[in-house]
């Protein structure tokens, strides 16, 4: 009998550590799979951005038809995924960043211009950064 109770404690601690094993794997994995997404995210929008206030130092958005509207939708499809994803620091940045974009003018040589052109930047830098340090924690 008493071999019969060893073997059964010791059968029901190695099930609570196949259980837990596996329960700790998957947690694993599923962050894991939530940093990659974000960072995927993350750089589709940064990339989307970049370009479009590469495109917007010359002209305005609507000016110039398809090419601004391609990068305008792989910004916003970015941007939505970060709101599925992201805390409420990093979504406050990307919809401040976003904003931001939507009001760029061309800067024509015009210093004013370039100021608000280059707080557009630090936005996005700030956004960054705020990524980073929420990939970095996850």
């Amino acid at each position: 009998m008493e071999n019969i109770l060893s073997v059964a404690i010791g059968a029901a601690i190695g099930l609570m550590g196949v259980v837990f094993g596996s329960w700790f794997t998957a947690r694993r994995q599923d962050r894991m799979w939530l940093r990659e997404q974000k960072l995927k995210a993350g750089t589709a929008f940064n990339t989307a951005v970049v370009q479009l206030l590469d495109h917007l130092k010359e002209t305005r958005l609507g000016d110039d038809g398809p090419g601004a509207d391609e990068l305008v939708n792989r910004m916003q499809e970015a941007r939505s995924t970060l709101y599925l994803l992201c805390a409420d620091p990093t979504v406050e940045l990307a919809a401040a960043l976003a904003r931001r974009v939507w009001t760029t003018r061309p800067t024509d040589g015009r210093d004013d211009r370039r100021a608000e052109f280059r707080e557009t930047l630090n936005l996005l830098r700030r956004f960054t950064h705020q990524l980073r340090r929420e990939i970095a924690e996850s």
